[in-house]
């Protein structure tokens, strides 16, 4: 895989974190005046345009690359003219969704939750898609892309932040998160961790394991004293860190020069570290680990529906499954892609159809004031207060 194709997400840290993440009476901490936006009956004719917001990598025409295009097939298929607009942050995401500019967006569950909770996507109507159907069934009705028994959109690609070890510098073969938290000094100064305030969602779920009388349930709702843990585990982690990443090709090359030799990566990464010769290899350790799942939203502003919904659809169809997930580097949410991709072993390297594996996978999902694991008798932590441990963590 080009090394252009790299996943490139970084949740990021701008102040704008802190913005429409209280509840907002609903179940998920969403609602707003999304929830009241009716979900459309029928897709009808092409408005001719649609304009798109989404990661680098989801939306090519064939101007990065002439071999890599699936938005010209879209165009002509269904006479709406695309316009993109990449972002490299969840934060710089939400802000430019905010603005009412753009039809649709990628949303990863870092930021999906806040653009429900702000009202600045509707309700898709699931039912008007004729791809939905094929889409993974773990990736739906999930609190990332779902508020209140509504849906906000279409899962697209999904993965895990797994374990990198180097093979020939780390022994023995680590399988657990220890490894990078209680027993880190071991590797002090070459232990690498994952650049963003969603990060403490990783140490939230180690203690879940390790410290059950925190009552921690779900890594992403965390009370004070939770919130606290997490915060003293990471502060103890920094020790040994080398250096945090949010470019997982630095963090390659950071693995390959040997700086780095265990620490949490994408599959991506870990894809292009072998095959440049550097001995690594990945375990999902026991704990299980956090991990992410796009979801394609629609602006509730938008004056062009109806090519919203085929852009929805269209994204969602194996073959577009297939080119976006082999170029990004991800799994798809539609598994017919795997019938379709160029490496024939390319969904078993990303875990497409294994359930049991995406069922221990707390996907990236927006920390809100309402307890996400159901706790009505008390206050969770908001990103806000999570973007502010994360600055006292780093120092």
């Amino acid at each position: 895989m080009a090394q252009n194709s790299m996943r490139l997400k970084v949740a990021g840290i701008a102040a704008i974190a802190a913005l429409a993440l209280t509840a907002c009476g609903t179940s998920s901490g969403g609602g707003g005046a999304a929830a009241q936006t009716p979900a459309m009956k029928e897709i009808g004719q092409g408005e001719g345009q649609v304009s798109i917001l989404g990661w680098p990598g989801y939306v090519e025409d064939g101007s990065n690359d002439p071999k890599v295009d699936w938005v010209t097939p879209f165009e002509k298929e269904t006479g709406c003219k695309v316009s993109f607009k990449p972002f490299g942050t969840s934060d710089e995401a939400v802000t430019l969704m905010r603005t009412g500019q753009y039809d649709v967006i990628s949303a990863s569950g870092d930021a999906s939750l806040r653009l429900v909770a702000g009202g600045d996507v509707q309700s898709v109507n699931t039912g008007l898609l004729k791809n939905y159907a094929d889409i993974s069934p773990f990736l739906k009705d999930k609190a990332w892309n779902t508020v209140d028994g509504k849906n906000y959109g279409v899962p697209h690609g999904w993965g895990a932040n797994v374990l990198m070890y180097r093979t020939d510098k780390v022994s023995p073969a680590p399988t657990s998160w220890k490894s990078v938290f209680e027993d880190g000094s071991q590797h002090a100064g070459k232990v690498t961790a994952y650049d963003s305030p969603i990060y403490i969602a990783d140490a939230a779920m180690y203690l879940m394991k390790h410290q059950p009388d925190l009552g921690i349930k779900n890594p992403y709702a965390l009370d004070e004293k939770q919130l606290d843990a997490a915060k003293n585990l990471l502060k103890d982690q920094k020790k040994n860190v080398g250096e945090y990443w949010n470019d997982v090709t630095k963090e390659v090359q950071s693995f390959a020069s040997g700086s780095t030799v265990i620490g949490t990566t994408w599959q991506v990464g870990a894809n292009i570290a072998s095959g440049n010769g550097t001995k690594v290899a990945t375990v999902l350790p026991e704990e299980g680990a956090t991990g992410w799942s796009d979801t394609w939203m629609i602006g509730a502003k938008t004056k062009n529906p109806n090519c919203s919904y085929k852009w929805l659809d269209y994204i969602a169809s194996p073959k577009a499954q297939a080119a976006v997930a082999e170029y990004f580097g991800e799994a798809p949410a539609n598994p017919k892609a795997c019938d379709l991709t160029t490496d024939k072993k390319f969904c078993d390297s990303y875990h497409v159809t294994d359930a049991d594996y995406a069922s221990k996978i707390w996907y990236w999902t927006t920390p809100v004031e309402k307890c996400l694991d159901g706790r009505t008798d008390a206050k969770c932590t908001d990103y806000s207060a999570w973007t502010k441990a994360w600055t006292e963590i780093k120092g």
